[in-house]
């Protein structure tokens, strides 16, 4: 089978996408005998996850490390998750791995996502990198990727999302978040606030928190930082291309991950300037055309929207601007638009097309519930609504296209070469 084939089979065999557990998954690993002797920092969190691997990824690629790095969801091809030194792996290399688990699995029943998982660890293996980094699919104490063993791990943040899942308060949360931290191994919170539960799991298996803000943190300049540690610090960091403040809280974060295994992967200053500048990752707060600006950002928690919010007010334009905008239905979708309420002109929404979808009438009411005199216009699907309102802006408008990985993905494959 080619590799949509066996996407095809893999989302067909397991009854739901979601299925919170290790049992299964570590039946198979045990058949398979995966091997991994680099060092693996697991990243979990409500938001930064991606971005921190992204900068993770750069700085050790950028020291000359062999880096696996593994991350979800994809935008256009199932690839994007799983890159050996910041380059996507072949349809070849994936398939060869599914068919080592169909025939490890022996009749246990894999989700697509713990089919995804175990192919990485496997690809990675056989690879023999020197780093692998970990994106926690959702939650993580019972995640497909808590099953292998971090030596570091990181909570970006702890918000409210996924709660049919995860629980309905933050400490619920954090307690579901913590479990990707191991006994005596470096763990590292970027919440400036982290829940009590988090830090007491910590304190259960007497796990080294490490907490921004108290133990680690950055001072801005107007366009460096400096990374400061107890008594030591990296200085002149240049800002992250990632735009917003809180991309500092997970560049911070990543750089005490780093400095936490400096005895197995040392790295110079020079590398650490050069890989920050160098991270990059699409659909957070990125401007893929000027005059008129569009931006891409897959915010789709209220968290992630405030910071979206303070993005746009700290990159304004002269004139108006236009949201294509849908969003799952297991979201907090009030949240969302409310965040966001007093920054857009003009809502163009679609439904996106997945069984999780949220219908038009929930998405409009939402919006003009938060403001009664909102400019909404529904639309069939999302390419129509992003072609709508590129008709409708001038050089000095924007459009920003946002609230889940769907809606970034339908508007991106209009752009091939980005």
């Amino acid at each position: 089978m080619n590799l949509n084939d066996w996407l095809g089979y893999i989302e067909s065999i397991h009854p739901s996408s979601i299925d919170l557990t290790l049992d299964r998954i570590r039946d198979v690993i045990d058949r398979l005998d995966i091997k991994i002797s680099a060092p693996v920092i697991t990243v979990g969190g409500t938001n930064g996850k991606g971005s921190t691997c992204a900068i993770l990824e750069s700085t050790y690629k950028t020291a000359g490390y062999k880096v696996g790095c593994y991350t979800s969801p994809h935008f256009l091809a199932f690839n994007e998750r799983i890159k050996i030194q910041g380059t996507e792996v072949s349809d070849e290399l994936i398939c060869e791995a599914f068919e080592k688990i169909e025939s490890a699995r022996e009749g246990v029943s894999l989700t697509y996502f713990e089919y995804g998982t175990l192919a990485a660890m496997i690809i990675f293996s056989e690879a023999c990198t020197d780093i692998i980094i970990l994106e926690v699919g959702l939650g993580g104490r019972l995640d497909a990727v808590n099953v292998f063993d971090s030596d570091c791990a990181i909570v970006t943040t702890v918000d409210l999302d996924h709660m049919d899942y995860l629980g309905h308060t933050r400490e619920a949360i954090g307690f579901e978040k913590a479990g990707i931290y191991r006994s005596h191994k470096p763990a590292i919170c970027g919440d400036l606030n982290p829940p009590h539960s988090l830090i007491e799991y910590c304190e259960s298996i007497q796990a080294p928190l490490r907490l921004i803000g108290q133990h680690f943190g950055y001072e801005v300049h107007h366009d460096s930082f400096d990374f400061l540690i107890e008594s030591s610090f990296v200085m002149n960091v240049p800002l992250p291309q990632l735009q917003g403040t809180f991309q500092l809280q997970n560049a911070t974060s990543a750089l005490m991950a780093i400095k936490t295994l400096d005895d197995k992967l040392p790295l110079n200053e020079s590398a650490i300037q050069k890989g920050i500048a160098l991270a990059l990752l699409p659909g957070r707060f990125e401007e893929v055309q000027r005059n008129p600006s569009l931006v891409f950002d897959v915010a789709h928690n209220p968290q992630a929207a405030l910071s979206l919010s303070h993005n746009l007010k700290a990159h304004t334009v002269l004139g108006k601007t236009v949201a294509v905008f849908s969003i799952l239905k297991d979201k907090d979708i009030v949240g969302v638009i409310k965040a966001l309420i007093h920054d857009i002109d003009y809502w163009c929404i679609a439904e996106i097309q997945h069984d999780r979808a949220a219908d038009l009438g929930t998405i409009s009411d939402a919006i003009k519930n938060s403001n009664q005199d909102s400019l909404v216009k529904s639309f069939k699907n999302i390419q129509e609504a992003y072609q709508f309102a590129s008709k409708e802006v001038s050089s000095n408008d924007r459009i920003i296209v946002f609230g889940s990985f769907f809606t970034v993905a339908d508007i991106m494959k209009l752009f091939p070469k980005l």
